[in-house]
């Protein structure tokens, strides 16, 4: 057992064992494998344990996995270990997990069909694929494509993209991609559009040649070859299209599910429009032809829109409206032969049924004649050596030669279409090369297989033996290239299998020999098959249950082929007479079908140049009938010379392959079927690429490479200075078997499975090395924790036990303090509490004893009281008994002598009646009359008493009489009174009901009232209340009130300022865009007359004469562009009149399509400008809104003009003391010579100082004036702004304290808003009325203006003394106008007082200015002045000279200061020097040489001041000249060098200053603010060159695209190595195996660039661009578009490679841009805007380093990451890759909740950012503070013949 076996097949190994559902299935070793075991111990990825036995004859163990840092590669040909499960696997991984559809596997891009649309086709993938290596790019077409165009452009040599694969896998869709790369990179899009055309057939192809089968609804059943030609120039000039083995049979017949060939279903779906009525049709279940497979309809697709689509790419390619009518025709004519019924009429015989209506339709749509077809269709002519004879047939076979008919007629259409097609496609022009793409059918195996699939099959040997020999080859040439010892590798070599079909003897030849037979059979056949293979080849193979079949074994499978039908499909014979029939139709085009057969035909049967494959040769002449059988080839010859032209055509070029590949057979989206995946990957050669790969050493490493991967597994000592001896020291050391590894010259080579046993030991080495890291960081975190914690539990003990001892002292001390306190206390409380007790004690005796006293005081008194009221009750009780007692006897007593009484008289009664009761009774008597006498005496006793009683009672009567008496009368007088009263009451009673009423009513009217009072007090507190709470809502509203408008003016200034800026922001975004469309069509228009040029250069080279140099009146300037190059267009017009005649083998449509667009572009360029300065005026017209700023202009203003007066006081004063010096010396010195001749000069000079002293005088009183209109207007605003301020109401509001008076306040408040409203309203229309106003004065002013400039122009031709007194006299003038209409106008109208006051001040501010200037200008003149006197007085000491010569010498002094007078910033030249000027300061000044020690810009200071002379002269033809020779110079010289950053640079930099140098002299306001005093005198006085300004401001941003151009092409390929492969930061990232497609390495070798190659680049570009004086804003904008070319290039490629996106290379991104932040800090450029640029950029490293499993780092991801789009997170999360074992892939979970989450947002779907975008450029006015006259010439300018002015 070696050593790897004992490192691979240990525990926890995984490997792949056999599956039947998914082919493969991972597994795990639960123990280690030892020699000799029969089976092995495993654990599946579900956990279930199982046991894999061995074979106990070969004993091969599994395959191992590979480790998952390799899963996943572009490149299978990486993988360690290569055999079938790791490839499937890695594709399964890409494809489900990455959404990657493309991978390679060495020279083979495999592309698996997504079933999805994919946005990873645009112009910007192609962009970004353009100019790359193969391998430094992820796998795509573009990258196949990209590899063929520039192998073609290299090598010379002719390419070829083979695209094969299954029916369903993408085979066109990628060659449809492939040629649209091509297209776009050769830069045809705006020539002939040969790929538009291309693509405009595949509708017509997919028509005619596509159908529905069971596997795609769009499979091809065609093969096809499309060369397209190139020119020297590599640029798309043609195409070719090739058709293979078109299956004609597909015609006549198809299998369920299926449909016949596009065309007819769209025509049967269109049978309703008018245009297809005349072709009888109708459902496609109606023809039988198109109803077999069951399955007319395809879901999604609508026949009639396809057919449209099918008609306009006719039309594209140039088949008119008749000829598609006439294929219309044939195909329903072939759709009308299928439904004609063919019916015995006995055994050996048929019949057609007379009128038959197919037939009928037939005949009419062809052109034949009915009779003749029907007897053909069911008779054969048959001819021998001595006659002719007609033979019947029966029905079966004349229904098979209807059919043959039909395909016949089809193929014949097919073949007409291609080669119209192809006629469409070529060009007259020569072709130098071509690139073929080969979209042909793969392998094919289906239940029932025929000839078609044998003939697919049999090509796809040939095509796989081709590409065997070329894996074979390159592999050879590798190995001999590195001198690698070559030993012969066995792959599978299919040539026997090919012998078995195509040699001598052979399948096709015993095919072709039985078809020759006059009774072949495919029985017979099928025998001979059997007798001739069967023993001999071991490829061939007889089924079991079946005599007419047989089986060959094919290099992807064995497949078994039926062999009904192989017989009829390769004779593929048709009636002659049926076709002699059709050749005699009066149908055109079918006549022009069947003559195409009677050319020649090439060995592929087809016409040259023509597509057409399969095509039956007839050959109907007479002289050639004899032998058209003998020359009459079959299908399956025709194929085979066909398909070995194509194999010459394919060794003949250097070919690429693209193996595409059908997933699963349901067409789900990124849906993986692994059994067929497999069966695939077998069959298209992929898996033999593989096995080739790994029968030698398929893993290669550089030194450099193997070195930085594996530098963990060396020591220090085996490092050493020799990498390659380094490396083979270890390996030696590592691997002990040599075999396993080879050194070649630059690489080292691998067996299979080495890569991933050194990953092994690295990731242990690793795994080891972190293991002892963490346990050493661990243990020193645990000391220094413990430690630490120690220390603190030390600290804490120390202060504690500190902290615990002095609480206990203190405890003692408070504890004796507390004893000796608590005693004395505890005393202290004792005592005082005794004492309170003992008082207390001592007042609750005294108050208890007291109370005691009380209660036994009021207990005797009760008593006493009790005792009394006692007796007395019980007295009273007494009392009361006692007369109850007497009062109850006495009524006893009454009761019983009552009783008595009655029984007494009772017996009376009877005693009465008897005399013993008289006698009784007179006994009685006496004693009762004694009684009687007794009562009686009693009784008078007490009638004495009684009278006694009643006397007193009468006399008390008496008394009371008397009384009552007294009282009667008083009341008998009363009775009167009241009598009298009754008349009274009466009245008074009736008065009293009067009143009672009125009381009821007064009560009512009262209770109404109380009601009301009720109802109005309510009222009234409501009120109040209502009031209190109004007032209280008023304060409140008043304080919101003032708070709100507070807020508002907060609010409403925010708000103006936000929509200020928003507006301004809005206004920049459209000018920008506006810019950035301007600046486009710039572009095109410069590259449009770079084509124009070039044209113009191909004319001259063609001996054409040149045009004659017209010239073009400025006022032509403003038109387009056409006032850029005014003698160039005239020179270029002239051009292509004279070139009409002599050019006719060119393009004349181009040239009109140029001009047409030129003219276009022009009219958009002018309405952009338009448009562009109406934006300009709007944002002008937004700020003037802005009143603060007009208030502070305005009193910048004011305070100008106050400077201004001062400093002219000053210069006045100053000049009066000079003037006075002057005269007093002038007149002293007249005195003393009074009789010189000298003196008429004094007293000029004295008569100019007087008239300059009345001129001052004249100013000064105007300042005056000036001064005071300041004064009065300045108070009148001031008035205004008080007036107008807003009342402060407070004060007064809150002194309304009373409802009333807040009611008032509150009417009062609404009556002022009215008045306000109506104050508002007037004055709108008063400002209306002003504005109209305002309005007619701005016409006036701009009349007057106008005049003035008329005068101006007047004046300027007059002597100085004449214009001075001829604009004095204006001024007088018009000041006597404007104060004659000040008198005749209102004087109440103040506003417009004002305005005119304004204008006067703009007018005396005018004056000021001019003034300003008159004093300079006399300021020199008295310099002058005084310098002569001097002169002249040094004359006249001298006295020397003769009276005559004092007479002359007056005339002297006048010219000799010339040469002393300041130089005025011109230069002088000869017009015929101009062209010199321009060659030596434009076409011959290198800025390397003589311009570095210029002065910024001198070349651009120079050519104004020469424009400046031009101006002062007024002469506009010298003027218009110098500027078109110096556009034209600037435009020639960056035509020529525009390839150089300093000449583009310095051209830009001198461009833009002569921009400004127009600007800042222009005399402008808006461009003088910052001159002085000398520049503003050098303002261009005659000329206004605005239009010119917009023409080299054009020009400068050309200049500006050609240098973002030349710096965009020398940092292009810095970038990606700088940024992405360098590493930075050494050690962080490994190098992992690559594979065959070896990409870039990221190790710094010599020649790769660096990120300080970057970083000096920038310096490099920032240093020239400073030493040439540009603009600081002007290099702000182009390092800003230098960070976007770095941030966008970088952030395409790491989106277009899996191996960038590691968490490693983010971290080291994120340092590269820190560089570069850093580099911009120390240019200090980090606040315009080149950082943001970055963003995307920062965003995706930073996405890289993430954390990306919870929602939580979802959200992270989805708040960080702003700057980038969906599908930018998305595909850098799906490339993510881990580098080491240690880090873990993105979950496709994980991937999904990003896109949920970011499903809302509203971006672009676009995958990469665009690199070719250029930000508008704008050039910010930047005055010169350089004085002109002051600019010296050097010599080496060569420019002497310029003179100073």
């Amino acid at each position: 057992m070696n050593r790897e076996l004992e490192y691979m097949f240990v525990k926890r190994a995984r490997v792949w064992i056999p599956d039947a559902e998914e082919v493969w299935k991972s597994a795990e070793l639960n123990k280690d494998y030892k020699n000799g075991d029969a089976s092995l111990q495993l654990m599946l990825e579900d956990g279930t344990n199982i046991e894999h036995k061995l074979d106990p004859k070969t004993k091969n163990l599994p395959y191992l996995r590979n480790p998952d840092i390799l899963v996943g590669e572009n490149d299978l040909t990486a993988l360690s270990y290569l055999h079938e499960p790791a490839v499937l696997h890695n594709l399964k991984v890409r494809f489900m997990d990455s959404k990657l559809i493309y991978t390679y596997c060495g020279i083979v891009l495999v592309a698996i069909n997504p079933y999805e649309t994919l946005g990873i086709y645009g112009s910007d993938i192609i962009n970004a694929y353009s100019g790359q290596n193969m391998g430094d790019m992820d796998p795509h077409i573009f990258a196949v494509a990209e590899e063929a165009y520039k192998q073609m452009a290299r090598d010379e040599r002719n390419q070829s993209i083979i695209v094969s694969g299954e029916s369903g896998a993408g085979k066109t869709v990628s060659a449809k991609y492939a040629m649209r790369y091509f297209a776009t990179v050769s830069g045809s899009t705006s020539e002939a559009n040969v790929e538009q055309k291309v693509l405009a057939s595949n509708p017509i192809m997919e028509a005619i040649g596509n159908a529905k089968t069971t596997r795609n609804d769009n499979s091809s059943r065609f093969g096809k070859y499309i060369e397209i030609g190139f020119d020297t120039r590599y640029r798309i000039i043609g195409a070719n299209m090739r058709t293979y083995l078109l299956e004609k049979s597909r015609v006549v017949f198809q299998a369920d599910e299926e449909r016949n060939y596009h065309i007819f279903y769209q025509l049967c779906a269109s049978s309703h429009l008018p245009e297809f009525k005349m072709l009888k049709l109708s459902s496609a279940n109606d023809f039988l032809y198109t109803r077999q497979g069951r399955s007319p309809v395809i879901d999604g697709v609508d026949d009639t829109k396809e057919l449209s689509s099918t008609r306009k790419a006719f039309t594209l390619l140039g088949i008119n409206e008749s000829n598609q009518m006439g294929l219309f025709q044939v195909l329903a004519a072939i759709l009308h032969l299928g439904n004609v019924e063919i019916k015995d009429r006995d055994s050996d015989s048929s019949i057609i049924p007379p009128n038959n209506g197919h037939l009928t339709a037939f005949c009419d749509l062809v052109g034949v004649t009915y009779q003749d077809m029907s007897q053909w269709l069911c008779h054969r002519k048959l001819k021998t050596a001595t006659e002719t004879y007609i033979k019947t047939l029966p029905r079966l076979q004349a229904t098979n030669a209807r059919d043959a008919l039909s395909k016949h007629i089809y193929a014949k259409l097919f073949n007409w279409i291609v080669e119209h097609v192809n006629k469409a496609l070529i060009t007259n022009f020569k072709q130098h090369s071509f690139i073929g793409v080969l979209d042909i059918y793969g392998f094919e195996t289906f239940e029932i297989n025929s000839f078609e699939q044998f003939c697919i099959n049999y090509a796809n040997e040939k095509l796989q033996q081709q590409f065997n020999m070329h894996v074979f080859k390159l592999e050879q040439e590798e190995y001999m290239k590195e001198q690698i010892p070559w030993t012969l590798i066995d792959f599978y070599d299919n040539q026997p299998c090919i012998n078995l079909i195509e040699a001598k003897m052979g399948i096709l030849d015993l095919l072709d020999e039985e078809c020759k037979m006059p009774k072949g059979s495919d029985d017979s056949w099928a025998q001979k098959l059997y007798n001739t293979h069967l023993k001999t080849c071991s490829l061939f193979e007889k089924p079991r249950m079946s005599n007419r079949a047989f089986i060959i074994q094919h290099f992807a499978d064995k497949v078994e082929y039926q062999c009904e039908g192989f017989l009829e499909k390769n004779k593929d014979t048709v009636n002659e007479e049926q076709i002699n029939v059709l050749k005699a139709s009066k149908f055109p085009l079918l006549v022009e079908l069947f003559h195409d057969g009677e050319k020649a035909i090439s060995p592929t049967g087809q016409v040259p140049g023509t597509g057409g494959r399969t095509r039956l040769s007839i050959k109907p002449e007479k002289g050639r009938e004899k032998s058209s059988k003998e020359h009459k080839k079959t299908v399956g010859c025709q194929f085979r010379n066909s398909l070995q032209m194509l194999m010459e055509t394919l060794n003949a070029t250097t070919p690429h392959y693209v193996r595409c590949i059908k997933p699963n057979d349901f067409k789900l989206a990124f849906s993986f079927d692994p059994k067929r995946a497999v069966q695939q990957l077998r069959a298209c050669g992929v898996l033999e690429t593989i096995r080739i790969s790994a029968a030698g050493f398929p893993s290669r490493w550089t030194y450099q490479e193997f070195f930085s991967r594996y530098r963990v597994l060396m020591k220090q000592k085996d490092v050493l200075p020799d990498r390659r001896l380094t490396c083979r020291n270890v390996l030696e050391h590592l691997v002990q078997d040599q075999d396993k590894y080879q050194f070649g010259k630059t690489k080292i080579f691998f067996r299979a499975g080495q890569v991933a046993y050194l990953e092994k030991l690295r990731a242990e080495k690793l795994r080891a090395a972190c293991i002892r890291i963490q346990k050493t960081i661990r243990c020193w975190l645990a000391r220094k924790k413990y430690l630490r914690k120690r220390s603190a539990a030390i600290t804490i003990q120390r202060f504690t036990r500190g902290h615990q001892a002095r609480r206990l002292a203190k405890f003692m001390r408070r504890t004796q303090a507390a004893t000796t306190i608590q005693k004395y206390q505890r005393m202290c409380v004792e005592k005082k509490r005794y004492r309170q007790k003992q008082a207390a004690a001592l007042v609750m005796q005294t108050i208890l004893r007291a109370y005691m006293a009380r209660q036994k005081y009021r207990a005797l008194l009760r008593e006493s009281k009790v005792v009394i009221i006692q007796k007395r009750v019980r007295g009273w009780l007494a009392r009361c008994w006692y007369k109850r007692c007497l009062v109850s006897l006495v009524y006893l007593q009454c009761c019983f002598r009552r009783m008595k009484a009655r029984r007494e008289l009772k017996k009376l009664k009877i005693e009465a009646r008897s005399v013993e009761h008289f006698k009784k009774l007179n006994k009685g008597m006496e004693n009762k009359i004694m009684q009687l006498q007794r009562k009686l005496d009693e009784q008078n006793k007490e009638n004495r008493l009684v009278n006694e009683r009643l006397a007193g009672l009468e006399n008390t009567y008496t008394t009371e009489s008397e009384r009552m008496r007294g009282e009667l009368s008083r009341l008998r007088g009363a009775e009167e009174d009241a009598k009298n009263k009754g008349h009274q009451v009466t009245s008074l009673l009736e008065e009293l009901e009067k009143l009672r009423k009125e009381l009821s009513s007064t009560q009512k009217e009262k209770k109404t009232i109380e009601d009301w009072a009720q109802n109005y007090r309510s009222e009234m507190e409501k009120m109040v209340s209502e009031l209190k709470d109004q007032n209280g809502s008023l304060k409140k509203e008043k304080d919101d009130l003032n708070r709100l408008i507070q807020e508002q003016s907060q609010q409403m200034t925010e708000k103006m300022a936000r929509a200020i800026l928003e507006e301004t922001q809005q206004l920049k975004t459209d000018l920008n865009e506006e810019r950035s469309r301007y600046q486009n069509l710039l572009t095109e228009h410069l590259r449009l007359e770079e084509k124009y040029d070039d044209l113009k250069e191909e004319m001259v080279s063609s001996n054409v004469p040149k045009a004659g140099h017209r010239r073009r009146d400025s006022t032509h300037s403003s038109n387009g562009s056409e006032y850029t190059y005014n003698s160039e267009y005239a020179e270029l017009e002239d051009g292509s009149r004279a070139a009409e005649d002599v050019t006719r083998g060119m393009d004349t449509s181009l040239t009109l399509k140029l001009q047409k667009r030129l003219t276009e572009l022009e009219q958009e360029k002018q309405s952009l400008r338009n448009e562009l300065e109406n934006k300009e005026d709007q944002f002008q017209r937004a700020r003037a809104r802005d009143d603060v700023e007009f208030k502070k202009a305005r009193g910048a203003e004011l305070e100008y003009e106050s400077l201004k007066r001062q400093e002219l006081e000053s210069e006045n004063k100053k000049l009066r003391h000079d003037l006075k010096e002057i005269r007093q010396s002038l007149v002293g010195n007249a005195a003393t010579g009074a009789g010189a001749p000298g003196s008429p000069a004094y007293k000029v000079v004295l008569e100019q100082l007087n008239a300059s002293c009345e001129e001052l005088e004249v100013r000064k009183e105007e300042v005056l004036i000036l001064r005071s209109q300041l004064v009065s207007q300045k108070e009148a605003m001031h008035h205004k702004e008080t007036m107008t301020e807003p009342s402060v109401y407070v004060e007064d509001v809150s002194k309304l304290k009373d409802a009333g008076e807040l009611k008032q306040a509150y009417v009062g408040l609404k009556d002022t808003n009215r008045l306000l409203e109506h104050q508002l309203q007037t004055q709108r229309r008063g400002y209306d009325s002003e504005v109209e106003s305002l309005r007619g004065e701005l016409q006036n002013v701009k009349e007057e203006n106008n005049r003035q400039q008329q005068l101006l122009a007047q004046n300027l031709q007059l002597p100085p003394e004449a214009r001075i007194e001829a604009s004095l006299q204006h001024e007088i003038t018009r000041l006597t106008n404007e104060n004659l209409e000040l008198l005749a106008e209102d004087p109440t109208a103040s506003r417009e007082a004002r305005v005119i006051i304004l204008r006067r001040m703009v007018d005396l501010m005018e004056q000021l200015e001019k003034q300003d200037r008159t004093i300079r200008k006399l300021k020199k003149q008295l310099k002058v002045y005084s310098k002569r006197i001097g002169e002249m007085g040094a004359g006249q000491t001298e006295g020397q000279t003769s009276p005559g010569q004092m007479v002359d010498e007056p005339i002297h002094p006048v010219n000799i200061p010339r040469r002393e007078k300041d130089f005025q910033g011109m230069l002088e030249y000869n017009k015929e020097d101009e062209l010199k000027l321009v060659k030596n300061l434009i076409l011959e000044l290198k800025p390397r040489g003589v311009a570095v020690n210029l002065i910024p810009g001198l070349p651009a200071y120079i050519l104004f001041m020469c424009l400046r002379h031009a101006d002062y002269v007024n002469d506009d033809q010298k003027v218009r000249t110098l500027l078109t020779s110096t556009i034209n110079s600037i435009k020639k010289i960056l035509k020529k060098r525009g390839d150089d950053f300093e000449t583009v640079s310095f051209w830009l930099s001198n461009t833009c200053r002569f921009l400004h140098c127009l600007k800042q002299y222009s005399g402008d306001e808006a461009f003088m603010k910052h001159n002085s005093p000398r520049q503003n005198e050098h303002c261009l006085s005659n000329f206004d060159l605005a239009e010119y300004r917009q023409v080299i401001s054009d020009l400068a941003i050309q200049i500006y695209q050609q240098l973002i151009k030349c710096m965009e092409n020398i940092l292009q390929p810095m970038i990606v190595s700088g940024m992405l492969e360098h590493e930075t930061i050494q050690g962080v990232s490994g190098v992992k195996p690559t594979g065959l497609r070896k990409r870039t390495s990221s190790i710094a070798d010599e020649g790769t660039y660096t990120l300080d190659s970057i970083l000096r680049q920038l310096s490099a570009f920032h240093s020239t661009m400073c030493q040439h004086g540009t603009d600081p804003e002007l290099i702000k904008q182009v390092v800003k578009q230098q960070f976007y070319i770095i941030g966008a290039v970088t952030l395409n490629n790491l989106l277009l490679r899996k191996d960038m996106c590691s968490w490693s290379k983010g971290m080291q991104i994120r340092y590269n841009v820190s560089q570069l932040e850093e580099w911009l800090r120390d240019k200090g450029l980090m606040t315009f805007g080149a950082k943001e640029t970055l963003e995307p950029l920062i965003q995706a490293a930073q996405l890289l380093q993430v954390k990306k499993k919870t929602d939580e780092d979802a959200d992270a991801i989805c708040s960080m990451c702003l700057g980038l789009t969906t599908a930018q997170i998305v595909k850098v999360l799906n490339l993510y890759t881990p580098v080491n074992e240690f880090e873990e892939r993105v979950s496709v979970s994980f991937i999904r909740t990003i896109q949920t989450r970011l499903r809302d947002r509203c971006e672009s779907p676009q995958l990469l950012m665009d690199t070719k975008m250029i930000y508008p450029v704008t050039f910010p006015f930047s005055p010169s503070s350089l004085a002109l006259e002051t600019i010296q010439i050097p010599s080496s300018l060569n420019l002497a013949f310029l003179t100073r002015v």
